[in-house]
C-alpha cells in the first residue's frame, strides 16, 4: 500500500494515515497459534537439504 504525504501537512492528518496504516496491518493470520504444533522427527535442516538434493 503506498500513503502519499504533502508537504506542509500537519500532526493530526498525518497521525490519521497512521492510524489507518495501522489498523490495514493488523489483519491477516495469527501465525503465532501454529508455532510449535508440528513435532519434527529429523532436524528442520536435515529435511530442508534433502528436500533441494532431491532434484540432482
Amino acid at each position: 500500500m503506498v500513503t502519499t504525504l504533502k508537504y506542509g501537512s500537519n500532526k493530526d492528518s498525518i497521525n490519521k494515515m497512521l492510524d489507518r496504516l495501522s489498523i490495514k496491518s493488523r489483519r491477516g493470520v495469527d501465525t503465532k497459534k501454529y508455532s510449535g504444533i508440528i513435532k519434527l522427527k529429523k532436524d528442520p535442516l536435515q529435511i530442508q537439504k534433502d528436500l533441494r538434493n532431491e532434484w540432482k
